[in-house]
């Protein structure tokens, strides 16, 4: 069993665990209902809405007995899918699913939630390092930073390799070096730290501009690239990619949050990781569907060779972490621990 992110080390015995079951065993689902509405940063056509975002929705109002009810609506329904984090935070809605640093630069922590340049590997990875050993916990600084934004962190997805989708062949990381490629935060930092022109425009420019030549592709999630169609424009997908496990998140406006009782919390808070591993599965089965579906419209999919992607943690390390270490104290903690995290793994193996 892996461990829960919410358990503690400590074991209190005798009469205080009696009284705390006795307080659990009290309190139960309240008489009145909760309606919520979110708004991802996101629309229907996103992976992260069927695999990411709605799971976690019908897992928290079974949970919470139906007690919380969330309506979820797409982006632009209320605002920008580019305001939605802020959105939250507000109170104007009740949640936001999306990316809380990538593209607005609203929380520099949530480049840690997302996942580091070459950093974790896999789902099993990202949960050890953020939640499931305590001698890392990285979740918990990017649970501080959203408190302070007004926000409480509930959910979290591996939406799979987050890798570059090109007009252009790349079988080292020089071969990036001069190519304009759309990109937004971290992967803006990683792109100019290889030599490339990063450009930052909007989801639904991409594919016109790959087309007209504006730009020379894109980086995004890859179970993501034929909702977005991708496949009839770029001709390389390259792989593991820059970010082998890039993550999206669910928050909670926190008055919201805090409105709740203690049981209808503590059943959220529950499936936060049972979500996480069923929704990165989801993610999962969408990224080799994607591929072959590139494969099946003539492109080609490109395995990067082990000492290239060597070469590549390597220069990820040495120039592209101090750079998001830089953004906020709590992302020099972060990257501190994400070290220790690839140091111990190099020792153990």
């Amino acid at each position: 069993m892996k461990p829960n992110r919410f358990m503690h080390t400590t074991m209190w015995a005798g009469a205080i665990a009696v009284t705390a079951s006795i307080a659990v065993a009290q309190d139960g689902p309240p008489d009145e209902v909760t309606e919520w509405t979110f708004q991802p940063a996101f629309d229907q056509t996103d992976a992260g809405w069927d695999n990411g975002l709605i799971p976690w929705v019908e897992a928290v109002e079974k949970a919470t007995e139906g007690t919380v009810k969330i309506r979820v609506e797409p982006a632009g329904a209320l605002v920008s899918g580019a305001e939605a984090f802020g959105a939250a935070a507000a109170g104007l809605t009740d949640g936001y699913a999306g990316w809380g640093s990538v593209y607005g630069g609203d929380m520099p922590e949530g480049m840690l939630a997302f996942g580091m340049a070459m950093g974790a590997n896999n789902t099993d990875e990202a949960w050890e390092v953020m939640w499931g050993n305590p001698d890392y916990r990285v979740g918990d600084i990017v649970q501080e930073a959203a408190h302070a934004r007004n926000l409480h962190w509930a959910g979290w997805t591996n939406q799979g390799p987050n890798a570059m989708f090109t007009k252009f062949r790349v079988e080292k990381m020089e071969d990036l070096e001069g190519h304009k490629m759309r990109a937004g935060g971290p992967q803006a930092i990683f792109h100019s730290t290889m030599g490339g022109a990063p450009v930052s425009m909007n989801g639904g420019e991409i594919y016109t501009a790959i087309k007209l030549g504006t730009i020379e592709g894109t980086y995004w999630d890859t179970g993501g690239i034929d909702d977005m169609s991708f496949h009839e424009v770029i001709d390389y997908a390259i792989m593991p990619g820059w970010n082998p496990a890039q993550h999206q998140e669910i928050f909670i406006n926190l008055q919201s949050w805090n409105a709740l009782t203690d049981w209808q919390r503590e059943k959220i808070d529950g499936v936060f990781e049972e979500t996480y591993f069923e929704t990165s599965r989801l993610h999962a089965e969408g990224v080799e569907e994607a591929l072959q579906i590139l494969r099946d419209a003539g492109g080609e999919v490109i395995m990067l060779s082990d000492e290239e992607v060597a070469r590549m943690r390597e220069k990820s390390i040495a120039d592209v972490w101090p750079q998001v270490a830089a953004a906020s104290d709590g992302n020099a903690k972060g990257v501190e621990i994400f070290k220790k995290f690839l140091e111990d793994k190099a020792s153990a193996q």
